[in-house]
């Protein structure tokens, strides 16, 4: 199962792969619009699958992220 869902997601990469080598050509405004928009359907799939296929998220809590970067702005001044 997670072989399959791992093949999609390859499927879903490599074709945005295609779909942004194509938006570096020269396309009409028709043209331009559907691949745009074939794009960002396929992202979507991949966000949906890689949700569903690795549920667990891992969030940092806002006051480490606020630590972290008062640190860093410290020893950057020093």
């Amino acid at each position: 199962m997670i072989d399959d869902e791992l093949a999609l997601l390859r499927a879903h990469r490599n074709n945005i792969g295609r779909y942004q080598r194509l938006l570096k050509t020269e396309l009409t405004e028709f043209e331009r619009r559907f691949i745009e928009r074939r794009l960002s359907e396929e992202r979507s799939a991949i966000e949906r699958l890689s949700a569903s296929t690795f549920p667990l998220v891992l969030k940092t809590p806002n006051r480490a992220i606020g630590n972290a970067t008062a640190l860093l702005t410290a020893s950057g001044q020093g």
